[in-house]
């Protein structure tokens, strides 16, 4: 009698869950705002608010791209919006796969970003409504907080290894060390070599120089700092073909946590031959955009660490897919942040880090004092780990009115990325 009686009780509980969502009034987006700031900096950042029925209720989304910010802005009021308007917020699965086919050509660095802006601002909605963090959504925390990556360099070895030891005081374990300026090493210095006649005066970069001066400068690094910290280096898919493979063998004996876009995403099959001539982990994926990219390089174990950008792949419902096929497949996460990047693409990197079985590193990205008063609820970064708030959605909002005290700034060419030239004067890539 009693166990008949618990059933009737169990299912009459089954039975009133539905009444429940049912009880929820239904909702609506009723507005779509882009908000630009430089965030008291020389930033460049795209947010966009996506505004509900249910009065005081809005998400926020990072539409992050500091090359091609006006065609975001342009995509995201002219495009996205009137479109958006109207529709259910709550169906975040169905509004990206509708969103990301609406524009018929896609997979694009800018529908990715529109995307990406549209989703983290439906999953912060969500999390509102529920009461609840995004990760919780997700499926909960599977750590207690995420680990990052710190940003190191010397012009030398000797400068290298004491920002290390500097760093691991400061309690991180996980280190990226370069040398010179960003993407450092294998210069040759201007108006030194045999150039051609009217040649630029700048730096030339060589590839053979580099694979010949990087890893005896890692050696150094590694004799002085031991075995504790976790190097890693990033290569900004300066090489090609044989040299990033003879590259990737020297640089085995110093234990790197990963080597990171040895190659041009143009040149991708050569991480086969690596994979044949040596051991050093693969970082890879900076500047993808397709899946088609980095699913065959994690499905055939090519690579061990996705570096995309959430906001770069179209924010955290493709961004929790990747980190579930990394999972199955045994290769790990480590999305890109990028000293350009923003709080709201930090936050939504976190709520998939923390919820992750297929994380392996979060980069690590620190603000000014500004960003801190105008978006409340940003990220820290403390000994190595990142922490959210724990507050419903992604935990940040965003002060419209300080946000447009800081317009941005005049940019020259347009915002272009800056380009290294070989001696010869082609480009390098990226």
């Amino acid at each position: 009698m009693i166990l008949a009686m618990n059933r009737r009780n169990f299912a009459k509980t089954l039975l009133a869950t539905p009444a429940l969502a049912a009880g929820l009034p239904p909702l609506t987006i009723k507005d779509v705002k882009v908000i630009t700031t430089s965030g008291g900096a020389n930033y460049r950042w795209v947010f966009l608010k996506i505004l509900t029925s249910e009065p005081g209720l809005y998400g926020i989304g990072s539409a992050c791209n500091n090359f091609q910010t006006q065609a975001v802005i342009t995509a995201l009021e002219q495009h996205l919006k009137p479109w958006l308007i109207g529709k259910d917020p709550s169906q975040i699965e169905d509004l990206w796969q509708s969103a990301h086919l609406r524009t018929y050509w896609r997979n694009g660095p800018v529908n990715n970003n529109v995307l990406s802006a549209m989703d983290m601002a439906l999953w912060d909605i969500k999390g509102k409504r529920a009461g609840m963090p995004v990760y919780e959504l997700l499926g909960g925390k599977v750590r207690d907080a995420v680990p990052c990556y710190d940003h190191v360099g010397g012009k030398d070895a000797e400068q290298a290894s004491d920002a290390v030891l500097k760093s691991m005081a400061s309690g991180y374990r996980h280190i990226r060390v370069q040398f010179g300026s960003y993407g450092g090493g294998g210069f040759i210095g201007a108006g030194i070599g045999s150039r051609p006649e009217g040649a630029r005066n700048i730096p030339a970069f060589d590839e053979e120089l580099y694979v010949e001066q990087v890893p005896k400068m890692f050696g150094q690094v590694r004799a002085k700092v031991g075995p504790e910290p976790k190097l890693c280096h990033d290569v900004h898919s300066h090489l090609s073909g044989i040299n990033a493979a003879e590259f990737c063998r020297r640089m085995q004996p110093y234990q790197m946590l990963f080597v990171e876009d040895v190659l041009p995403p143009e040149q991708l099959a050569w991480y086969r031959q690596i994979r044949q001539v040596c051991t050093t982990p693969q970082a890879v994926g900076e500047l993808f955009t397709h899946p088609f990219e980095y699913m065959p390089l994690i499905a055939e174990r090519l690579i061990d660490y996705a570096r995309c950008r959430v906001s770069g792949i179209g924010g955290i419902t493709p961004a929790k897919k990747l980190a579930t096929m990394c999972e199955v497949y045994g290769v790990k996460t480590a999305f890109q942040e990028g000293g350009e990047n923003d709080p709201v693409n930090q936050l939504a990197a976190y709520h998939v880090d923390i919820s992750s079985p297929g994380f392996g590193i979060q980069e690590e990205n620190h603000f000014p004092a500004s960003v801190y008063d105008m978006m409340p609820g940003t990220a820290t970064v403390r000994k190595g780990y990142l922490y959210g708030n724990g507050q419903p959605g992604l935990g940040i909002d965003i002060d419209e009115a300080l946000a447009a005290k800081y317009p941005f700034r005049p940019v020259a060419q347009g915002g272009a990325y800056p380009l290294d030239r070989a001696m010869d004067g082609s480009v390098v890539k990226p």
